[in-house]
């Protein structure tokens, strides 16, 4: 049995790849260290098998958690730990630059102490900036790091931190990069779950600007699948980028939401843009393709439809959520804005 140690599993992309490794890897087992913040939730890791996946609570910045919990004979770190959303990082960048970047550099000390044999760091298209609205460019694996939040500046922080712990200390490490994820399970503040979790109960759909920000959109279990294969196939010290070459306007989601449920598109307020928003991001996945044998399976109508059917079917889960602390962060970011649009 190889033995992986992944962080951030309780959340929507590490859950979805721990549940992807325990249902297509059998030789493979997993320690998870999650913090459970705000958007950790252990409902995500209900009902997977108790013998391969052993949870931990614990924080990446605190070295003596991360030392006791990560296992001696361990094959690979998958670093899904991150504070992930831009509005946050805007509002404080505190969390973020702590998390993102001296997590980061804990994670790769005790790695290198304990002999782990590859170290993944999953980045984000984000640190590579903003693509010009009209054009043909497209993210690469070549592209400048030019990020405009303080959660891209912290990610592209935490890649370079990754390169120098190689250069310096010989780390096996790859780095993967990927575009906007959708799919069950994902924390209400994103966009596609925002809107769904609003119109299903006909409340305004708070749009930001014009509605014409592009994004590449990426199903999950897609995305988790090239991790997996950046691990077990990628050349050291590499970059990938994972996309699935589905570029779409905002306001584009959020109307095919909007039918998808049978809900009127008066139900869209556009709002008060938030700073520096980055205009269009698009990646070129060619080198994961070719190098990693990696395709997309999922059409954007199909992975929209199962998402959809998913919180339609998992209403408790979404109530849990939008509970608590998640009504006051919702308030903060978004009152005023639906109040001016009115």
């Amino acid at each position: 049995m190889r033995t992986i140690f992944v962080t951030g599993g309780a959340g929507f992309i590490g859950s979805a790849f721990i549940r992807y490794v325990l249902a297509e890897r059998t030789d493979v087992e997993i320690v998870d260290l999650d913090a459970l913040t705000y958007a950790g939730n252990l409902e995500n890791l209900a009902e997977l098998d108790p013998v391969r996946h052993r949870f931990i609570k614990g924080d990446i910045c605190d070295r003596e958690a991360v030392m006791a919990a990560m296992p001696e004979r361990c094959d690979a770190v998958f670093n899904f730990a991150a504070e992930s959303h831009v509005d946050r990082s805007i509002n404080s960048a505190d969390e973020f630059l702590r998390t993102n970047v001296i997590g980061t550099q804990v994670l790769l000390d005790v790695a290198r102490m304990k002999g782990v044999r590859r170290f993944v760091q999953i980045s984000t298209d984000e640190v590579m900036g903003s693509l010009p609205e009209d054009s043909d460019e497209f993210f690469t694996e070549r592209s400048e790091l030019r990020p405009n939040s303080p959660y891209a500046a912290s990610k592209a922080a935490a890649e370079f931190v990754v390169r120098a712990a190689r250069e310096t200390h010989g780390v096996d490490t790859v780095i993967t990069r990927c575009g906007n994820n959708y799919g069950p399970r994902q924390f209400p503040e994103k966009l596609i779950p925002l809107m769904i979790a609003n119109a299903m109960n006909d409340e305004p759909l708070p749009v930001y600007g014009d509605g014409k920000n592009v994004r590449d959109w990426i199903y999950v279990d897609d995305h988790v699948r090239a991790v997996c294969l950046a691990y077990e196939r990628g050349r050291s010290g590499e970059v990938y980028n994972i996309g699935a070459r589905n570029e779409r306007q905002n306001i584009d989601v959020v109307t095919s939401l909007l039918d998808a449920l049978g809900k009127p598109h008066s139900l869209i307020r556009f709002v008060e843009d938030r700073p520096g928003h980055d205009r269009r991001y698009a990646i070129d996945p060619t080198k994961a393709e070719t190098e990693l044998g990696w395709n997309t399976r999922t059409s954007w109508e199909d992975g929209l439809r199962k998402t959809i059917d998913w919180y339609r079917d998992n209403q408790d889960w979404v109530s849990h959520i939008r509970n608590g602390q998640y009504r006051d962060y919702y308030k903060t970011m978004y009152a005023a804005r639906l109040e001016s649009a009115l």
